[in-house]
């Protein structure tokens, strides 16, 4: 696992990516790079979403892994550094399973907040958390800190309680403030479910009617177990909205540099 000493050396987001000129909800990703960087101590170059859109362009396609309608083909990971260079690197998006997903915990990462909060450079520990999950046989971890839920290895995990309210971990707690949640949420609400940040324990996810994970690669699944507890009543009610929400965002939100420009 590569480790970097610095985690202000660069900032970066991963973005759907159609595999031609369009990436999904750029604006908000750009938006997370502004303000990312600023906690990072980084100076954006000017203009920079259209370096972006530039070298997309000559961006070689990967191979696909699997079509599916739930996600996107490929993701493009954006990184500028602390000098203001711009870096493109694009790869297939990974297939996931249809039935509930399997988690394992780990500790979250002792960076300091608010740096924990952002897409850093100091990433090893999240590839370590994936790698992790892989070897004992799950799909995903999520990370823990002082006993309550913070991030998952790649995702964004969202309870639904009993008492009829979704909960997301705080990003003031250390939790990447998530593009997803941010695309979906008020739609969410919409549909009669509130959604709000919260500190999250061990109890209330016991207590929780569903779990769910959000992220641009691996949209939005169910959570079936967390080290082998069953967590509530797998793809029930908030799952079901949440992912026909995503899946008409999947359709809609696209954007290539003239969407931006206007």
């Amino acid at each position: 696992m590569s480790q970097v000493a610095n985690p202000a050396v660069g900032v970066w987001t991963a973005i759907a990516w159609d595999g031609s000129k369009s990436l999904l909800s750029a604006d908000l990703h750009f938006n997370r790079l502004v303000r990312h960087s600023k906690i990072l101590g980084i100076d954006m170059p000017n203009k920079f979403h259209t370096e972006v859109f530039n070298q997309l362009k000559s961006l070689q396609k990967p191979k696909i892994i699997k079509n599916s309608k739930d996600r996107s083909p490929f993701l493009v990971k954006v990184t500028i550094d602390s000098a203001g260079n711009i870096s493109l690197s694009a790869r297939s998006n990974n297939a996931y399973p249809e039935r509930p997903l399997f988690a394992i915990s780990m500790i979250a990462p002792d960076t300091p907040i608010p740096i924990l909060g952002t897409k850093n450079a100091e990433w090893g520990h999240y590839i370590n958390a994936m790698d992790q999950a892989t070897k004992y046989g799950a799909d995903i971890s999520l990370l823990f800190k002082n006993n309550f839920l913070i991030d998952g290895d790649r995702c964004t995990p969202v309870i639904l309680d009993n008492d009829g309210v979704a909960y997301y971990p705080k990003n003031s707690d250390g939790a990447l403030d998530s593009i997803t949640l941010e695309l979906i949420k008020g739609e969410i609400e919409n549909s009669g479910i509130p959604i709000r940040e919260a500190k999250i324990s061990l109890g209330m996810i016991l207590r929780s009617s569903e779990m769910i994970v959000l992220g641009s690669g691996i949209g939005v699944c169910s959570i079936g177990k967390i080290d082998d507890t069953t967590i509530g009543k797998p793809k029930g009610k908030l799952f079901q909205i949440a992912k026909e929400i995503w899946l008409n965002k999947l359709e809609l939100n696209w954007q290539s540099i003239e969407d931006l420009e206007v």
